[in-house]
């Protein structure tokens, strides 16, 4: 009797652990997409990502960059004081968007291009991203928000 109980046991736990471990495989599968790594400008420039993998990119729009291109299409640099990227973006942009401002690009680096699919604009350092902040702190060129 004991040992049908115990052997009984064994096998939901077995079963709960298959189960546990699929749902995982399953839930990582389905969000790989989703997931969207952080880098800094020197990120990119020091160990340049794939072509198809899709990554955000954050730091200042480089004063004297920014190039309106035909119809909707911009050019720009986003700097972390390190490096510098180009940035290319088909689409219209934030109205908070300028020179010198933090932004957030989601897209792909490709030809030494990052070619954003979205972006965002922040008006000034307090609204920027953690991972912005933490990036232009460690190349010394952070400025504390005003007021």
């Amino acid at each position: 009797m004991k040992s049908l109980k115990k052997q009984r046991r064994i096998q939901i736990i077995a079963v709960a652990a298959v189960a546990l471990v699929l749902s995982t495989a399953l839930i990582g599968y389905a969000l790989r997409d989703g997931i969207n790594y952080f880098r800094a400008p020197s990120q990119v420039i020091a160990e340049p990502p794939g072509p198809a993998e899709v990554f955000r990119i954050g730091g200042l729009v480089e004063e004297g960059s920014l190039k309106r291109g035909q119809g909707e299409q911009i050019r720009f640099a986003v700097t972390d004081g390190g490096a510098s990227v180009p940035v290319v973006f088909t689409g219209v942009l934030p109205d908070l968007f300028e020179e010198n401002q933090g932004m957030v690009g989601t897209g792909r680096y490709i030809d030494g291009t990052f070619e954003a699919s979205e972006i965002l604009a922040k008006h000034d350092e307090t609204y920027m991203p953690k991972e912005v902040t933490d990036a232009l702190k460690e190349q010394g060129v952070y400025r504390e928000p005003e007021g």
